[in-house]
């Protein structure tokens, strides 16, 4: 009699296997050890609250799951359109290469590459130059499911409130109601503009909001169709939104670039080296703001292939010297006026980047007076000044909030700041896609050291208590 063999898994079941197999070699995610926490007015105690189920919150969650501590991640979003990808997000492919791996945590089955050539195989990988963005998000998703993260979406946080005792109270707004939970970890992943908003130029507040948007508003360009189109900024977005508004079928698309030129070279990209992304944040104060400030004004141009979107229609121009120095409305219209002369537009779209502002973002509320940033603590050399760099929250070694006047928000440090604004802090490493693993990784130890320490007397006496024998007393003769 002879036993029917399966024929072995292909494709991306194999994949999973695989993946599967890694996670039970390597413990992960690791046995529990943190001390049980009961509820407190009817409310759950969580371990770690992350905010931002985006790449950043996922790869934190992961990260702190292979240290045996459960993170419950809450998003707004309905489930599979966190992060940008798959709404406000228009390039057609990502900046990054291909072969960064990304929030794979060292996982070489995690990685995106792993994912594509289990469906397409190897030759479509060496074929691929750029991951498309929408492939990039379904990877996300897909990362999501295997490595079981906790993640509640169509959950806002109305109110972030850090307490003396050593929990931070969450208020949550959800399709079943409100609710609150306390965490005694809360992590921010909350993307570029996590801690504040779109910068949006005072020339656009006089006109009506039906004519112009940021270029990080969820919008349908098919209203563009028809249109003339001012693109205010020459960097990745001002070229998506470009090249979206011409593929709708825009009349035309005017770029309005401040500079005389675009800059060639992605000074940023330059900087990624391993040395930088472990070394940044033990660096001095004044090499941490001499790199970061070199690359912003360097300015970081817009992707080749982007540029290429707009460029190749007839309809698009770039105009360069030419900032807004007003605009004027000119009844469904408007006139925009630049050193360059006076441009008539029907809509505009202003591609002029995020700003780091705690009072537009109200769940903030209580801690907004309290978290000291840069320019609390430090000057820069004469002509170095940078307002994005100013107002970047000053952060401890494990991407901790900081008091700006000590005693004055207890627990405020249990708040973990792992989005773009920590930057001049810690280094590129907690939104960007080529070093966020070793952000994430970063966050874990230190929580979990943090944990350790605030728990020593629960686990020193969990110590004591233990009594599983290695030896039983039969294992010899005595002489």
């Amino acid at each position: 009699m002879t036993t029917e063999l399966s024929p072995p898994a292909t494709g991306l079941i194999a994949l999973e296997q695989r993946l599967a197999k890694d996670l039970e070699c390597l413990g992960w995610p690791a046995r529990d050890w943190m001390p049980q926490q009961a509820a407190e007015d009817g409310m759950p105690v969580l371990d770690v609250a992350i905010i931002g189920a985006g790449q950043a919150g996922l790869a934190a969650a992961a990260a702190l799951a292979q240290q045996g501590i459960h993170a419950v991640v809450f998003d707004r979003a309905p489930r599979d359109f966190e992060g940008p990808w798959a709404t406000t997000a228009r390039m057609e492919t990502l900046r990054s290469p291909k072969e960064l791996t990304g929030p794979a945590l060292g996982l070489a089955a995690l990685t995106f590459r792993a994912w594509f050539e289990a469906q397409f195989g190897a030759d479509a990988w060496t074929q691929l130059d750029k991951i498309p963005r929408l492939q990039w998000m379904d990877y996300l998703r897909w990362y999501r499911r295997v490595m079981a993260v906790d993640v509640r979406n169509d959950t806002a946080i109305t109110a972030v409130t850090p307490r003396a005792d050593g929990k931070v109270l969450l208020a949550l707004q959800t399709p079943a109601g409100d609710s609150r939970v306390l965490a005694r970890r809360v992590v921010l992943a909350t993307g570029r503009d996590g801690l504040g908003g779109p910068a949006v130029p005072a020339f656009v507040q006089t006109l009506d909001r039906t004519q112009w948007a940021h270029s990080s508003d969820v919008m349908d360009y098919a209203q563009l169709e028809g249109l003339r189109v001012g693109v205010i900024g020459a960097g990745s977005s001002a070229m998506d939104s470009a090249a979206t508004a011409l593929e709708i079928g825009a009349k035309s698309v005017d770029l309005l670039i401040r500079r005389d030129d675009l800059p060639r070279i992605n000074k940023s990209k330059g900087a990624g080296v391993p040395g930088l992304t472990q070394g940044h944040f033990d660096l001095p104060d004044e090499l941490k703001w001499r790199l970061r400030h070199y690359i912003n004004v360097a300015n970081v141009p817009p992707p080749h292939g982007s540029t290429l979107r707009v460029s190749r229609h007839a309809n698009a121009r770039f105009n360069f010297g030419c900032p807004v120095l007003s605009v004027a409305r000119d009844g469904q219209a408007m006139r925009v006026n630049t050193p360059k002369g006076e441009f008539a537009f029907d809509f505009l779209i202003v591609s002029t980047g995020f700003k780091i502002d705690w009072a537009v973002r109200p769940e903030y509320a209580a801690i907004a007076p309290h978290v000291r940033a840069w320019k609390d603590r430090f000057t820069p050399a004469p002509g170095a000044d940078d307002t994005e760099l100013a107002d970047s929250p000053d952060l401890g070694p494990v991407f901790e909030l900081q008091e700006k006047t000590a005693g004055a928000c207890p627990g405020l440090d249990r708040i973990h700041c792992f989005c773009y604004p920590a930057t001049l802090s810690h280094g590129a490493v907690s939104g960007d896609i080529p070093a966020i693993s070793d952000g994430a990784r970063r966050l874990a130890n230190g929580i979990a050291s943090l944990f350790y320490r605030e728990d020593f007397e629960y686990h020193f006496a969990r110590l004591e208590a233990y009594d599983d024998p290695e030896l039983l007393g039969n294992e010899w003769t005595p002489a």
